[in-house]
Parts: structure tokens; sequence; C-alpha cells
């Protein structure tokens, strides 16, 4: 049996081998430090447990509409009102099965064969497997730190095409966690806008920021599609349920898209998240975000005295983005004697694009957690 051709396209996600070789050590008795995987260490906070159970107990069981249940998007409606003081349309936001979903809505709506899409390199590697599975062209930008890892209109200028659909853009950045500044993101719109492409903003780490306000893309207008989820900010990651913004003229093909692709999101799910919203859950995931800022704070000031370059300050999500050139040896190489030996699991950049001198590292363990892998680490540095 021949498989399609698109799989050619499609890489493995080199994370998960080094999430699979440390659960195996850890089976085997091994005290393994993760700080690979893209997952808050936090339970769903318990208000949203409780929904959900009494979703199933009242037999909330059944297929919802392929846009998801109407409270729910009246409530993202609000959330967006009351936090940014936006006004959303509750009929413009689809929730969908994780963020992943939303994106697998935007570009099969816009990317035919051949089409191209703009990203960054480093980025988020589905995202550019998604693209390639739907016979569109990923184009990986590559950026520094002189734009903190960002795509910016210039960029649009430089790589866009006649057969280019639309740039993606995260902010929070997935690796760096870096973010965008508005007007930064309202330049790019319309530069997309005026070549006849549409702008996706990424906001799936939007809440957790450090040291600067609370923004979405949104406020800069309709002309864009927002994509978003409960996983990171609400602790909602096996639960799958995101949801895109888009605009209003598209939200019928989109319907019609999920109708097919998926026919509803998650119903006990979307019952679960509308007490994400809740008082008591707000106050709670904001006392965790304190706690994901003090880890940051930590981690990146004992990795700068371990030799590690950061060259761009994460200003959101729960990762740093460490430039490890200095070791002479490949972040693959690195990672998998580090879990051998250390027992500290960790991302090469290379999951990311070409980015083979750069390691991600996930803060989401306790700070004590945090204390302990960089002892490890500086006892592999020191073993040579």
């Amino acid at each position: 049996m021949r498989y399609a051709q698109r799989l050619s396209q499609i890489e493995p996600f080199h994370v998960m081998r080094i999430l699979a070789a440390a659960q195996q050590m850890q089976a085997a008795g091994r005290d393994v430090i993760h700080l690979e995987v893209g997952e808050p260490d936090f339970p769903t906070p318990q208000p949203i447990v409780e929904a959900g159970l009494n979703a199933l107990a009242q037999g909330k069981t059944f297929y919802t509409g392929a846009c998801g249940i109407w409270p729910l998007r009246e409530a993202i409606a609000g959330f967006y009102q009351t936090r940014f003081g936006v006004t959303v349309d509750p009929a413009r936001i689809i929730v969908t099965p994780g963020a992943s979903g939303a994106l697998q809505l935007i570009l099969a709506l816009l990317v035919d064969h051949g089409s191209e899409v703009l990203l960054t390199d480093p980025g988020y590697p589905c995202n550019r497997h998604l693209v390639s599975l739907l016979g569109g062209l990923p184009v990986n930008v590559p950026v520094g730190a002189d734009t903190r890892f960002q795509l910016l209109a210039p960029h649009i200028e430089q790589y866009w095409h006649d057969n280019t659909a639309a740039a993606l853009v995260a902010s929070p950045a997935n690796p760096t966690g870096t973010v965008l500044e508005p007007l930064e993101i309202k330049a790019l719109a319309q530069a997309c806008n005026a070549r006849g492409g549409a702008l996706i903003v990424d906001e799936i780490y939007q809440g957790l920021v450090y040291g600067r306000p609370h923004e979405t893309a949104l406020s800069l207008g309709e002309d864009l599609f927002v994509v978003n989820s409960f996983s990171k900010f609400f602790q909602m990651t096996g639960w799958r349920l995101g949801w895109l913004v888009s605009p209003p003229e598209h939200v019928a093909a989109l319907e019609k898209l999920a109708q097919n692709l998926f026919l509803a999101p998650p119903t006990a799910a979307q019952w679960a998240a509308l007490a994400a919203f809740a008082p008591a859950t707000l106050e709670l995931v904001e006392q965790r975000r304190q706690v994901l800022d003090g880890r940051r704070q930590y981690l990146q000031s004992a990795l700068m005295q371990l030799g590690f370059g950061i060259p761009a300050t994460p200003q959101g999500a729960f990762y740093l983005w460490a430039d490890a050139g200095h070791l002479g040896r490949s972040a693959a190489h690195f990672c998998e004697n580090l879990l051998a030996t250390q027992a500290v699991a960790v991302t090469p950049g290379d999951d990311f694009g070409r980015q083979d001198n750069f390691l991600r590292f996930a803060y989401t363990q306790p700070t004590k957690t945090l204390e302990e892998a960089c002892n490890r680490i500086h006892n592999y540095l020191i073993s040579g």
C-alpha cells in the first residue's frame, strides 16, 4: 500500500521523541525533569471540572451546532468586552476542537493547492505541516532577535508573492515567548489586506503575559482572523477546546467547513468552559500566571549564568528560547545526552525551523524543580 504524497511533507515532531524517551526512563524508575512539553503543570481549575461533571450528569453528551453552543460564544464575546473593552459579535466566534481545529478551518478556507503561507522561522512546527496537508506551500521566513523573532510588515513586502494567501503570526509566540505590539499587528494586517491576502493571529497564549498589558488583535478591527484556546491560560489542554474569531463575511463558509470536518466541538468541554470566565476561575488563573512569571525570571537568570544566551526576553507564554551555540554541538545532540545522563528533558530548536543552535525550555515545573534541573545541566556542562 502506498501512502499519499502529502505525507512526505510532514516531518516528525521531535519533542515527542524526547518525551517518549523521558517517559520510558520514568517507567524504569528515573527521576526525570520535564522541561520539554508545552503544557501547564497546573490542573484544570476546579470550577471548570465541576461544570464538566455537571454537564455529563445532565446528559449533555449529544452533538451541538458546528459553531458551538450559543452560551459559550456569548461568554467568549463577553470576555473580550470586559477584559479588553472590545465588542465582538458572538456570531463571529466559532468554537473548535482545540486551537488546532481553528487553524485547520482558517487554512482550509484560504489555502488552495500551491498557495503560499508566510510563517516565522522559528515557529510552531504543526502550522507549516497544516499548510502542507492542504496542498499549500509553507514559506518559513527567517526572523531573528532584531525583530524579537517576529514577522513584521517589511517581511510581507519582501516575501509576499502573487500566490501568497496569508501570513500567520503568534503573540505571545511559541517557542520564543515574544509579543507583537498592536501597531506592528496593524501594519501586518494592512500589508496583507493591501495584497488581497489575510492575516491570521494566533493568540493561544493570550493572558499569559508578563510586565505588560493584556491585549488582543481584535482591538484593531474585523479584517483579520484570530485564534485562541482554553488550553494554556485556562489549563484545559486535554479538553480539546479552542475558538476562532472571523471577519463576519467568512463565518458561513467556515461553518460549512466545520460541519464537514468536525461536526461539532466536544459537548461536555463546551459546557465546562463556561466556568472558565467565572470570577473564582479568573482569580485562580491570575494567581497561576504570577507563579509562571516568577519561574520565568528565575530560569532566565539561571540559564544565563550557565552560559546560555537569551536573545529576546520573553514577555509571554511559558518558554525560554536559549542560544546554545557556545556548546559546540547540535541542539539535538545536547538534548539526547542531557536526557540520557542527567534525566532532564528539553526541546531541540530544530523542531521549530532551521534553529540547530537553539533550545526551548518550558518553565512548566515548580521553581524548586527548575533549580534542580539547572544543577543537573551545570553537572552536564562541566562533565564535558
